[in-house]
């Protein structure tokens, strides 16, 4: 039986052998063994129900975060399209599809008053993605405003979990291999729209400011050790500008790794582990990956 053969029926998108960089913020990376597009969520479910349970799935947002190596994917990436971006506000509460991208959550709360989720508006990624590793910035984490998650499993079963059910810790959930983050709700509080906007036009400011925002970055690369920043224990490694191949520590804000053109996911993959290493050396701190690093060395 060939390999097409074994693909469940789909009324979404399915694609052989399909291109990743174009997909990522480093634009970097091999391609997927196959990329599904699912046209909703009961197409996602039977198609995962009817995959052989031996064929891996990997959930793609925006690509934010996310190293994807040379030697592309095997098995199945999901891709979750607009069918799954749609954010609804009922009260303090927002329903958000996995697909909808942080900024847009952040700006329908402002709009109807919702406070509490300013700090969505410095998340570069969607919401599934900020579910599934508790994203967090400018002082505040999913695991602050999540009330619950709509999750499709390997298998294909909807289940919807809980906060506590999610085993949040600093960037990190215990969300099962293979399940997919579909839809979330959050809970905040009674806002005022304008002071609301206010705070999300600083965080947006800040991160223009100090953040390499236009250029082919993976956003931030460290998670801040315990007392720590990881930024400042880079620089003070004499890491600021180190370059392996085209990647390259940025000189604007030296807890982000940057595509100067060229380079490959092995480069920067490379360099930051020689980050790492230095960073070790110099301060006795073991920095720890918040980038996601997956698939195959080329």
């Amino acid at each position: 039986m060939n390999a097409v053969a074994i693909m469940p029926e789909t009324r979404g998108k399915l694609t052989e052998s399909a291109p990743l960089a174009p997909l990522v913020w480093f634009k970097s990376g091999g391609p997927a063994e196959w990329l599904f597009e699912p046209k909703d969520s009961d197409d996602l479910r039977q198609f995962l129900r009817d995959l052989d349970p031996a064929i891996p799935v990997w959930p793609l947002g925006l690509g934010s975060n996310l190293i994807i190596r040379d030697g592309g994917i095997r098995g199945v990436v999901v891709r979750l399209g607009k069918a799954f971006a749609g954010i609804e506000a009922d009260g303090l509460t927002l329903k958000c599809g996995a697909g909808a991208p942080g900024i847009s959550a952040a700006s329908t709360a402002r709009d109807h008053g919702i406070a509490g989720m300013e700090f969505l508006r410095g998340i570069p990624g969607t919401i599934g993605g900020a579910v599934r590793m508790n994203a967090g910035a400018y002082g505040r984490e999913v695991c602050d405003i999540l009330e619950s998650a709509d999750v499709i499993l390997r298998n294909g079963d909807l289940v919807t979990l809980t906060l506590d059910d999610m085993g949040y810790t600093y960037r990190h959930s215990d969300l099962p291999e293979g399940a997919i983050v579909v839809s979330a709700r959050f809970r905040g509080e009674s806002g005022d729209p304008v002071v609301i906007g206010a705070e999300m036009k600083r965080i947006g400011d800040e991160r223009e400011a100090s953040q390499p925002l236009r250029t082919k970055t993976g956003g931030s690369t460290y998670k801040n050790p315990e007392g720590n920043k990881a930024w400042q224990l880079v620089d003070e490694a004499g890491c600021r500008g180190l370059q392996i191949g085209q990647a390259q520590v940025s000189e604007k804000h030296c807890n982000f790794l940057i595509n100067l053109g060229g380079a490959t996911s092995a480069d920067i993959e490379a360099l930051g582990e020689e980050v790492r290493k230095r960073v070790k050396a110099h301060s006795g701190v073991e920095l720890q990956w918040e980038i996601q690093r997956v698939g195959n060395k080329a």
